[in-house]
Formats: structure tokens, C-alpha cells, sequence
């Protein structure tokens, strides 16, 4: 791909609109993690409110997504999304207030669960804006500029928070510029083209809601890249222990932390402006899970580090590896879904996202808690190696797939 085409994306007004907007939501999130996870290990030191915080976002996700993903296939995506962020807005403006009174921790968790049922509104809408947007060959060059932007604010966000912790002592400005990043996200959604759902894009009645499902479990190389992703962050993923990292074992502080936690969204961006050069892959499936084994040995050498730097190079490693993955799972998500189930798949994504994440992070509490972070965070990548075989043997379509931009919704099973 010559360096003109990698710019065709972002030629595109919607892309950049989208992409802009979406920057400021992800960066928002990104300093609500770091600042909320500061905060209740300064108020608690224990592993385990780290831990709970991922149940906590993730429960509604979980209980939400049948209805979620109808919602984003009956009604106009964009204003589902501008509402949920919105949504998400206020309760991390709370949030901030909360911390700022020094109050106890339990409305934390409470506000936490509105900003996960917003979230769980939120994904499967905004996910679904752009296919109906772009031709299916703009796909996976848009997606890696929009995984970049991305990146960028997941490098900049920890990094900002941790310097406004540090520079304050405390959570709350942090967490107001969060909410102000969701807004910039609701505004720039305002400015996209309005897309009205297909004529009778859902079915009425509980069959209706379950078509994502059955079009899931026909679709073997769909299943098994969510699947593997699953698996691989639920497992893998240390970011919710990074605090005691930065705290306890590396003993770099707020500052250090924001930095630890930037490290794999810089290795995420530079991965991902390398993608909007390269042409597309020919084989995906094993460029995927060869990013998903190379993600367990990175997060394998995090924990057994002790030096700060070789942390951050390890992190850095996730990073690169994870935007790979990332790319080619959300570009083979849009080039087979059918636009009518695009809601409906995507808010079955969104739980495998989910619950990877959250849960992965209540897994990673629990078993610091019960073992040390070290154990936790080891044990973990030797796990997505151990998944990474598993599922090349129960998927074998996955291995064998061609360059995604010739696949087609007919051609799924």
C-alpha cells in the first residue's frame, strides 16, 4: 500500500469526525481507570477493591447486552451512542465529586455501574456507525487509523492522569477531564450523517433478540477470534494491577504508574500506523493468534520484572501485539455481520470485550490477593499460550482463512 492510500481514511470527513470524537471518549476513559484505581488503593490498599471494580462495570454489560444490541439495530446509532456517553459523562462527573468530599468508596462502585450500563448502550452503537458509512475495501484502512486514535489517547490518558494526581494529590480533576472527554465525543457524534435503520432490521419478539446469537454460533471464524480474545485479556490482562506494580514492587509512584499504563497504547499506536501502511494480510487467522502468543509472553516477562524500564518495554510489547489483534478482529467483524444484526453482534462483542476486561480484572484482584501479583500476572500469560493452542485446534477455519477484504456476509460460514 503506498503512503497516499494509507492516508485515504482519514480523507474522509466521517472518519475524522469519528475518530476525533472518539479520541476524547477513550482518553476520558482511560484517566477514569487510572484515577478511580489510584484512588481506592489509597482509600483501601487492597487488591481485591482493585479487582471490583471490573465486576462492577461489568455486571450491566452482561445483563444489558440482549437489549443493547436491538437498540443500536432499531433506532439511529448515533443518538444511541450520544446518549450513552452522555450518560457515561455525568456519572464520572460524579465520580469526581465523590472524591473530591472524600466520602466513602461505595457510591464509587454504584457511579461505576451507571457509567458500565452506559457503556454497555454506548459500544454496540458507536461500533456500528462507520460500516454503514464506508465501503467495505475502506474497512480495514479506517479501522487502523481510528485503532491509532485510539492509542494515542489510551498513551495520553494514563499519562495525564497520573500527572494530575501527582500534581494535586487527589482523583477529582482528573476525573472532571474525563467527563469532558465523552462530551467532546457526544458533540463530534452530532456532526455525523444521520443513518436510519433498515425496514424491519429487527424481528419483534425474543426471536428477534437472539438473531445475533444464532448468527455467532454459525460463524466458526467469528466465534473463534472473539473467542481467543476472550480468553487471552481475561487471562493476560495486568493492567488493574498495575497500581501495587507502580506502588509496591517497582516503587515509581502516581507518576510512574501513568507512564506504565501509557506504555501499551504507545506500542498500540506505533503498531497501528504501521497497519495503515501495510497491505492487507494474507493469512489473518495466523497473524492473529501469532499477536495473541507473542501478548502472553510479553505480559509472562512483565511479571517476573523488577526493573522499570524492562516493565515498560514489556508493556510496550502488549501493546504492538494487541493492535494487531484488534484491527483484524473489528475488520472481520464488519466485513461479514450483515448490517440488520451489526447491533446485535456487535453487543455480543461488546460482552466478550467486557467481560475479558472487567472480569479480567476482578480475576487479576482475586488472584494477587490470594497468591501475589507476581503469580497473578505469570500464571496469566502462561495461560494464553495455553489458549492459543486450544483454540488453533477446536477452530482450524480460523488458520485457514484468506485477506479479509474479499470475505462477504454470504460467505461467513
Amino acid at each position: 500500500m503506498s503512503s497516499r492510500d494509507a492516508y485515504a481514511a482519514l480523507r474522509n470527513p466521517v472518519v475524522r469526525r469519528f475518530a476525533g470524537g472518539r479520541f476524547g471518549a477513550v482518553l476520558g476513559l482511560q484517566m477514569l481507570s487510572v484515577s478511580v484505581g489510584w484512588h481506592l488503593y489509597e482509600q483501601t490498599a487492597s487488591a481485591w477493591a482493585l479487582g471490583l471494580v471490573g465486576a462492577t462495570e461489568l455486571l450491566p454489560v452482561f445483563l444489558l447486552m440482549p437489549v443493547t444490541g436491538a437498540v443500536a439495530d432499531r433506532y439511529p446509532r448515533r443518538r444511541v451512542a450520544a446518549l450513552a456517553h452522555t450518560v457515561v459523562a455525568v456519572a464520572t462527573a460524579l465520580i469526581a465529586l465523590v472524591t473530591w468530599r472524600g466520602t466513602s468508596v461505595a457510591p464509587i462502585y454504584i457511579l461505576l455501574a451507571v457509567v458500565g450500563a452506559g457503556r454497555a448502550f454506548a459500544m454496540p452503537a458507536a461500533a456500528t456507525i462507520l460500516p454503514r458509512l464506508l465501503s467495505p475495501v475502506e474497512f480495514a484502512n479506517a479501522n487502523a487509523w481510528i485503532s491509532s486514535t485510539f492509542q494515542l489517547a489510551a498513551v495520553t490518558g494514563p499519562a495525564l492522569a497520573g500527572a494530575l494526581i501527582a500534581w494535586t494529590g487527589g482523583a477529582s480533576l482528573g476525573l472532571a477531564v474525563a467527563a469532558a472527554g465523552q462530551l467532546l465525543f457526544v458533540s463530534q457524534l452530532a456532526r455525523l450523517p444521520e443513518v436510519h435503520p433498515l425496514p424491519g432490521a429487527v424481528t419483534p419478539g425474543l426471536d428477534g433478540v437472539f438473531e445475533g446469537f444464532r448468527f455467532v454460533r454459525r460463524s466458526p471464524v467469528y466465534l473463534a477470534a472473539i473467542t481467543l480474545d476472550l480468553f487471552a485479556v481475561l487471562l493476560g490482562g495486568a493492567t488493574a494491577l498495575l497500581p501495587i506494580f507502580a506502588k509496591d514492587v517497582l516503587q515509581v509512584g502516581p507518576a510512574g504508574l501513568g507512564w506504565l499504563r501509557a506504555a501499551p497504547a504507545v506500542g498500540a499506536t506505533l503498531m497501528a500506523l504501521l497497519q495503515t501502511r501495510l497491505p492487507p494480510w494474507r493469512q489473518p487467522g495466523r497473524v492473529l493468534m501469532a499477536a495473541v502468543a507473542g501478548y502472553g509472553v510479553a505480559t509472562i516477562g512483565l511479571g517476573l520484572s523488577r526493573d522499570f524500564f524492562f516493565s515498560l518495554a514489556c508493556l510496550f510489547a502488549t501493546g504492538v501485539f494487541d493492535s494487531v489483534s484488534v484491527v483484524i478482529r473489528l475488520t472481520l467483524e464488519q466485513v461479514i455481520t450483515p448490517d440488520a444484526l451489526r447491533g446485535r453482534v456487535s453487543a455480543i462483542k461488546s460482552v466478550f470485550v467486557g467481560f475479558s476486561n472487567e472480569f479480567g480484572a476482578f480475576e487479576s484482584g482475586a488472584t494477587a490477593a490470594l497468591f501475589g501479583p507476581v503469580a497473578s500476572v505469570v500464571g496469566g500469560g502462561i495461560g494464553v499460550l495455553v489458549v492459543v493452542v486450544a483454540i488453533a485446534r477446536v477452530w482450524p477455519e480460523l488458520w485457514r482463512i484468506g485477506p479479509l477484504h474479499t470475505l462477504r456476509p454470504s460467505q461467513h460460514l
